[in-house]
């Protein structure tokens, strides 16, 4: 079993690659286990333009289409899918012969644990969920350590001492999104009301539902909340597209630099920041060692020290700030603040 090497050489690299676009193909009809066809990516729900984490797989794989020369076959699930769903999609892959075949969100884990069982031969990755076994490479975030970033420059840039979270589906992976931020609100200025809410209690559509975020974050701000952070994916452009339209608000974006997705260009001037996930270069790395014939497996945690998520300093809005975001970041690298990845009520 391969563990992954430290990420910051790789994440330097990762920074000097530019945005690329390519268009999905359509699946293949025919089986071929014997011949290799390149990488499969199956994305959650949002799919690769979603401006998050899609989107930020996506990237890793389009650096790996470039750099190693592979093909790169992209398939997206639709909200309400079930188990039944995401295997068939993840055994085509497999049975064509795309190798690794990587799921792009927690929702695969059932299946992903299910299916590498029928093809050992085929290495498997996994994004935010751990599954245990040989061919399968579980890449694991911090995301509370950089939401607790996020609390930071929230508490420092808010005017009216109110600033809200808004999570995509309320389960464990997003409230350590929420958690993360609370806590770094909190230690920052514990006189700052924090605002918490839900798009769906358990549903993915949660994650491609921007109208719901939009009415959500509309609620907040008039109640007077001047800085969101959102954590829903595709559902985030929602969110943003309603602060935008609120002078003097600002969004926290998640997963990709918000700021300088393509699709949300109209609203940048009002992103403040956002929590980066270095998705994309996990997805690179173990494309890459697969091709090398070396397949990374394990369960593999990328957090904060080893720059696995990171703060955005895009536009220059958090400039002002950076000393104190700096400062926690050290405090939490050495052990000094512990960051919980479950919420506080």
């Amino acid at each position: 079993m391969r563990r992954v090497p430290k990420l910051a050489a790789a994440i330097s690299a990762a920074a000097a690659l530019a945005l690329t676009a390519t268009a999905c193909g359509e699946s293949s009809t025919e089986a071929n286990k014997d011949e290799e066809k390149g990488v499969g990516l199956a994305f959650d729900v949002g799919g690769r333009d979603d401006h998050s984490f899609n989107e930020a797989a996506a990237r890793g794989a389009d650096k790996a289409k470039k750099k190693l020369d592979v093909n790169v076959e992209m398939l997206t699930a639709g909200n309400n899918e079930t188990e039944a769903d995401r295997e068939q999609r993840l055994t085509s892959l497999a049975q064509e012969g795309y190798n690794p075949v990587i799921g792009v969100g927690f929702s695969y884990g059932k299946s992903i644990e299910k299916v590498a069982k029928e093809f050992p031969d085929t290495t498997f990755g996994l994004v935010d969920e751990r599954v245990k076994a040989k061919n399968v490479d579980s890449m694991i975030f911090s995301e509370h350590e950089g939401s607790y970033l996020a609390g930071v420059a929230a508490a420092k840039k808010t005017k009216s001492d109110k600033v809200g979270f808004i999570g995509g589906v309320n389960n464990a992976l997003i409230q350590k999104f929420e958690a993360g931020f609370a806590q770094g609100v909190k230690d920052t200025d514990p006189k700052i009301k924090l605002t918490r809410q839900y798009l769906y209690p358990n549903n993915d559509k949660g994650f491609n539902d921007p109208a719901a975020a939009k009415e959500k974050a509309k609620g907040m701000l008039d109640r007077g909340v001047d800085v969101i952070y959102t954590a829903a994916g595709q559902s985030g452009a929602g969110s943003i597209e309603a602060i935008n339209a609120k002078k003097g608000a600002w969004a926290i974006g998640v997963d990709s630099d918000q700021y300088k997705q393509p699709g949300l260009k109209e609203y940048k001037e009002s992103i403040l920041t956002s929590v980066v996930k270095n998705v994309d270069v996990a997805v690179f790395e173990l494309i890459k060692s697969v091709e090398d014939g070396d397949p990374i497996t394990g369960i593999n945690e990328y957090t904060l020290k080893e720059d696995g998520v990171r703060l955005t300093t895009s536009g220059g809005f958090i400039d002002d700030i950076m000393p104190d975001i700096e400062k926690a970041k050290k405090k939490i690298a050495s052990g000094e603040v512990k960051v919980s990845p479950t919420p506080k009520k």
